[in-house]
């Protein structure tokens, strides 16, 4: 069946789309995508993942044309950061 798997870090968007086999999770699609040795900072044990915008456990099993998206932790405290367009 054919996924997407999309990440993006500070200097890089990557979407990809890939043939996975039936029965697939998220965690066994992404790890099949290459991504975790193009970006050796993704920690799939910290860092969250959904399909299309919804949270996902990495044991979800994925269906032909979803969207897995892997999330970089937040960087700022967004109670402290001054907005940007305040100005």
């Amino acid at each position: 069946m054919n996924v997407g798997v999309a990440y993006a870090d500070k200097f890089e968007k990557v979407w990809l789309k890939l043939e996975v086999p039936d029965g697939s999770t998220v965690q066994q699609a992404i790890e099949h995508s290459g991504l975790l040795t193009r970006f050796p900072q993704i920690d799939l044990d910290t860092q969250r993942v959904g399909i299309f915008g919804k949270l996902s456990k990495l044991t979800t099993k994925v269906a032909e044309g979803d969207r897995i998206e892997i999330y970089r932790p937040i960087t700022a405290d967004p109670e402290t950061v001054e907005r940007r367009d305040s100005e």
